[in-house]
């Protein structure tokens, strides 16, 4: 069962167990799908690979982390639980994150691959880490650890 599938007894699902929260948030992801194969169709492509979903799903967790950031900076911890609640959500999706052990051995691999030795080299690494790592950790996280590996 595809993503689209998956979404719409999600959406079924939600309704039947007056679920709002989720709802709301499957239905969001629902409506960022049919727009991107939207997008899309003038190109000749009328659904999306299991990489674009991936990538799409990441985009609505990303946005839901800065706005959780946003929320907390700004006192507002009842707009930023809701944005959890939606980001937890959202994560159900996406493939398993790696955890700092495995993500810290991967990157160290990608460092030795491209042969960075110094922070000029963050470039060769972010591109391979994030072509690599798409949708399995957060890109942030990915930048603050190789950053520390390239400087120590």
């Amino acid at each position: 069962m595809g993503l689209k599938e998956k979404i719409g007894e999600d959406i079924k699902s939600a309704m039947k167990a007056k679920d709002k929260i989720r709802l709301e948030t499957v239905r969001g992801i629902k409506k960022a799908i049919l727009e991107k194969e939207v997008a899309l169709r003038p190109k000749g492509q009328d659904s999306l690979t299991e990489e674009q979903e991936i990538e799409l799903l990441a985009q609505q967790a990303k946005q839901r982390r800065d706005s959780i950031d946003q929320y907390q900076k700004a006192g507002r911890e009842d707009l930023a639980e809701k944005e959890q609640q939606e980001l937890a959500i959202i994560e159900t999706y996406l493939p398993k994150q790696l955890d700092d052990a495995e993500l810290e051995q991967i990157l160290e691999q990608i460092i030795t691959d491209v042969g960075a030795t110094s922070p000029k080299d963050l470039g060769k690494v972010m591109g391979k880490a994030m072509k690599e790592l798409k949708g399995k950790a957060d890109g942030k996280k990915i930048q603050e650890m190789v950053k520390s590996k390239l400087v120590g």
